[in-house]
């Protein structure tokens, strides 16, 4: 039965080829989108989860609290000092590790040098993140101070046959590291991610003030694993008082939270975890859902706009007494044999995609053929789509009344609404309206954040990190690059212009209550030149200089500190910062260093020569960019020849804090193009049966005077009316969405006017034009031809 079911679906097939390859590229099509967004969505969605226990992995979190009991934000950074002491007191917690992101630093093995992520942990890391190790103990591996663990990437970098175990390499041209282990590459989506790490009692070797543990500073994260038998609660109770028990006068708490649970659901308010990227993620998944609804909907459209030719045969089919499941399994069969054709075309489309999908967002996705798990998935799909594709034109059909086909006068079953082929179509362009909307709202947003003044100048501003000989000889190094004209300003500093990273409180300022002491304020240390360098704007004062010995314990507060200190004239105000007393010499406008999407902390830059990290250029514009570069590498390198010259530009950094929404408005516009594109097919298709169902009609009317204009208007005012439909549910809809997702933004654009009606227009006359090809064809066709028609 199976055998004659598939040789009539061939055949069929075969005769209708057009309706069939409209069929085949319009799956294809929406199974590739569907496939590639799900793909997305598994990478984001398995993220920390692909190691061995890591459902009992756990990040420390801590609630910063004011005097009013408020908690003003939550982090995952911790000190230095809580991890030890977790360990010793808190029941259920079998491993704990502190984790230190060191950053870019150089390794090196005599021959060849790099500079790679390194961190800092406790031996306890290992047991945590259970690593694949490739050759070493992991039980020892950071046990001694020298140590170093690679990835397998990194040993291939260092040693070319990649046997690195127990061999020296140097790090940071200051200290000899013996490696004790390789570990399998870790995969992207994976927020412990390193080139080599390295044992936290390195880190105390190479920084003596590490070892003290310090419970105000918070720079440091802490990863615990839980037995399987721990309470979190009872945990958490526990670890909400234990700063306060070691710090006096402390006001935050801690707690732990499930470090798989922190990529999607890492946004929290009141110390509780409100969501954060799931939200964009349930919208791809929508988003595949309902390009694959479109795609199936394309299919029963077509399926039953073409009934009239299969009536014959099923009338004939039941007459000789086939019975309806017979008949519902010969057209499920054919659905689901197109549907394996698409399930190959979109395969194909897929591998040839991947590369370019993966440039467009910047990550890695790839298919692992050889997981029976994706083969479940694919297979899922098929018979997913088929009997969703195929269910609705095998009951219609199979539901023909024999007498009636055989005389052709098809009449539909009472089980299936009327309008339901109108009404499909109706909610796929309904959805591609919702679309259309969301990606101009999406495009509007970003482009709102992208012209909201950044507060410094970021053209033609480059930052490189201030490594080796760059911090002992930076004033030799800022006369040498001056000289040479490849830069007119620069400036060391404790952070980069592009990237929020340090904070503090305690501050003190005359006027100040005992509250104000937990107000958090931003800072970076700098030296002579910052504004100079960078552009930032003055309101008053001046920047530090050199004609101001007293400048050694000088500051410059933004206006939103200005404006939290209540300082009406804030130059010339002593002021106590880390204990010390300095002097508010000058007043800058606010710029953007966290967030684009949100105020930011006021912000304290203080002058301190000795607290560097990063450089900061202002290049030439007289000179063109590759001799700047040329200018610099070369000055650079005379000064500080061990370590590779790292340059950066300022505004490449700026732009990836829009990297999130730059995601989502990619994916909404490819896919959201796709999806009308499949709509269309399927009208193209309804529009070409129609007008077929209709040629003896067409025929008779232009024997009789029709003009072709009225032709027209009759195949096309029909379609017309649905699309009118489709605006009138999908605008609504889409409005409603787009203002809760706007929601979210404290900085945020409207919903214009002009994007409603850019919607309505483009998908009307989409529409229009395809069906218009077929009607002004209808048409045009040669009356005698359409007489002679059946």
């Amino acid at each position: 039965m199976f055998k004659l079911n598939l040789k009539i679906a061939l055949r069929n097939l075969w005769k209708h080829k057009t309706s069939s390859i409209i069929n085949v590229v319009g799956l294809a099509i929406g199974l590739a989108s569907c496939l590639l967004l799900l793909l997305y969505v598994s990478y984001e969605w398995s993220f920390d989860k692909k190691f061995k226990g890591s459902e009992g992995v756990y990040q420390v979190m801590t609630n910063f609290v004011d005097a009013k009991g408020n908690i003003q934000e939550t982090s995952d950074a911790t000190s230095n000092a809580i991890g030890p002491v977790i360990k010793q007191e808190t029941p259920g917690i079998e491993a704990v590790s502190r984790v230190c992101n060191a950053g870019q630093q150089l390794i090196a093995n005599g021959e060849n040098s790099f500079k790679k992520e390194a961190k800092y942990a406790d031996p306890d890391n290992l047991k945590i993140f259970n690593y694949e190790f490739i050759a070493g103990n992991p039980s020892t591996a950071l046990n001694t101070a020298k140590s170093v663990v690679l990835t397998e990437r990194m040993a291939k970098l260092l040693f070319k046959d990649g046997d690195a175990l127990n061999k020296s390499v140097r790090y940071n041209n200051e200290v000899d590291l013996k490696v004790t282990g390789i570990i399998k590459d870790l995969p992207a989506n994976y927020s412990n991610t390193f080139d080599f790490l390295m044992p936290w009692s390195l880190f105390e070797t190479l920084l003596d003030w590490v070892k003290r543990p310090q419970w105000g500073n918070y720079n440091w994260q802490t990863v615990v694993r839980v037995n399987e038998q721990a309470d979190i609660s009872l945990i958490n109770a526990k670890l909400k008082g234990i700063i306060k028990r070691n710090s006096k006068d402390a006001t935050d708490e801690s707690f732990i939270y499930k470090l798989s649970d922190r990529h999607l659901f890492g946004e929290f308010l009141n110390g509780k975890s409100v969501g954060g990227d799931i939200e964009r993620i349930y919208l791809f998944i929508a988003l595949a859902v309902g390009i694959l609804l479109i795609a199936c909907i394309n299919f029963m459209n077509m399926a039953t706009a073409k009934s009239e030719r299969r009536a014959k045969e099923v009338g004939i089919k039941k007459t000789i007494g086939a019975s309806r499941a017979s008949l519902i399994s010969q057209f499920l069969t054919e659905s689901i044999l197109l549907t394996v054709i698409s399930v190959l075309v979109a395969i194909v489309l897929v591998e040839v995609l991947l590369p370019t999908f993966n440039n467009l967002l910047n990550i890695e996705l790839s298919i692992d053929y050889y997981s029976s798990r994706y083969w479940v998935g694919i297979l899922s799909v098929i018979l997913l789509t088929g009997l969703l594709s195929g269910s609705y034109p095998a009951l219609y059909l199979s539901a023909f009344n024999p007498i009636q086909t055989l005389k052709r006068k098809v009449t539909r079953t009472r089980v299936i609404p009327v309008s339901l082929r109108q009404v499909l179509v109706i909610g796929q362009f309904s959805f591609a309206i919702i679309l259309i909307i969301a990606t101009l709202v999406i495009y509007k947003q970003v482009q709102f954040i992208k012209d909201k003044p950044v507060g410094y100048d970021l053209n033609l501003l480059v930052e490189m990190p201030q490594d080796g000989e760059l911090g002992k000889k930076f004033d030799l190094f800022k006369t040498e690059l001056l000289k040479s004209g490849a830069v007119t300003a620069l400036y060391q500093s404790s952070l980069s212009l592009s990237n929020s990273g340090s904070s503090f409180w305690n501050f003190e300022w005359p006027g100040m209550t005992k509250a104000d002491k937990d107000v958090i304020f931003n800072q970076i240390a700098t030296t002579y030149d910052f504004t100079k360098t960078n552009g930032i704007q003055m309101v008053s004062g001046r920047d530090f200089s050199k004609s101001f010995a007293s400048d050694t314990a000088a500051l410059m507060l933004s206006s939103t500190a200005v404006k939290l200190m209540g300082l009406k004239n804030p130059i010339g105000t002593p002021v106590k910062y880390h204990g010390n007393d300095f002097t508010v010499v000058g007043v800058f406008n606010d710029f953007i260093w966290g967030s684009p999407y949100y105020t930011d902390r006021p912000m304290v830059i203080a002058f301190n020569p000795g607290w560097g990290g990063q450089i900061t250029m202002r290049l030439n514009p007289n000179n063109n960019l590759t001799k700047n570069v040329e200018l610099i590498t070369q000055v650079t390198k005379q000064i500080n020849p061990a370590y590779p010259v790292d340059l950066k530009f300022v505004n490449d950094l700026y732009a990836k804090k829009l990297q999130g929404e730059r995601v989502l408005g990619i994916l909404s516009n490819l896919f959201g193009g796709l999806a009308i594109f499949i709509s269309c097919l399927g009208l193209f298709g309804l529009a070409a049966y129609s007008a077929e169902q209709r040629t003896k009609e067409f025929g008779v009317r232009k024997v009789l005077g029709a003009s072709v204009a009225s032709i027209m208007q009759l195949l096309s005012v029909a379609f017309m009316k649905m699309i009118l439909v489709a605006v009138i549910i999908g605008v609504p809809i889409a409005y409603y969405l787009m203002n809760k997702w706007l929601g979210h933004f404290e900085f945020r654009t409207a919903i214009s006017w002009w994007i409603i009606v850019v919607a309505i227009f483009g998908t009307s006359v989409i529409a229009f034009l395809t069906v218009s090809f077929q009607a002004y064809k209808a048409a045009k066709a040669n009356p005698v031809d359409a007489l002679k028609y059946e």
